[in-house]
């Protein structure tokens, strides 16, 4: 998970996400709950290749029901044929709580391993029942240091340094206000990058 910045409290030695990885740990379905820009996206992709599951992901805002009655049924079938899948949902609080119950059975019997990624407090957003079946971790805002490191991967990942002076440069890492996302739009304005593919967090 070395493409996760800024959350060594979960990642770091004995932290929660630590333990859960590897082929031979049983990856429990989870609720992240923080701010934007930490990492929950990236962190969902890649501890679904660490458990060696199928990444599925969907969005609250944009999908609905029958969006999530497809995605089931692509699970069903490949838990049929022993294949995991782990669910991604980003903005899992945006579901209404009838939709929110469309999971319950798929988790009872382990078609799914569900990561919902929230901003908001999923003590208050989601079911009870939900809420019963997954473990909350909560990502933290990026320090500088955090933001830093993510900026020379960035300048790694294009080749090219940020033409900035330091204090310019400490500017645009306050800027980006604990936000990952933020700093690499920044970046990209800085650099232009329209034609090359998008930094990604």
């Amino acid at each position: 998970l070395e493409e996760v910045f800024g959350q060594s409290h979960l990642l770091g030695q004995g932290g929660a996400l630590s333990l859960m990885r590897g082929p031979d740990c049983l990856l429990p379905s989870l609720i992240l709950w923080g701010p934007p820009g930490v990492g929950k996206t990236t962190l969902a992709r890649l501890l679904a290749q660490d458990s060696g599951l199928f990444f599925e992901c969907v969005s609250a805002i944009f999908s609905g029901t029958e969006v999530l009655k497809r995605v089931f049924e692509g699970a069903t079938g490949r838990h049929r044929v022993g294949q995991g899948t782990l669910l991604f949902v980003d903005e899992i609080h945006r579901f209404n709580r009838a939709q929110q119950d469309i999971f319950l059975p798929f988790l009872e019997d382990g078609t799914v391993t569900l990561i919902g990624a929230t901003t908001e407090n999923p003590s208050f957003e989601l079911n009870p029942a939900l809420m019963s079946r997954c473990q909350v971790l909560t990502l933290k805002r990026l320090d500088l240091k955090a933001l830093e490191a993510l900026l020379l991967r960035a300048e790694k990942e294009i080749g090219a340094i940020i033409p900035l002076q330091q204090d310019a440069r400490d500017h645009l890492l306050n800027m980006s206000d604990g936000d990952g996302r933020a700093l690499l739009s920044y970046v990209e304005e800085l650099l232009n990058l329209r034609s090359k593919k998008p930094l990604s967090i």
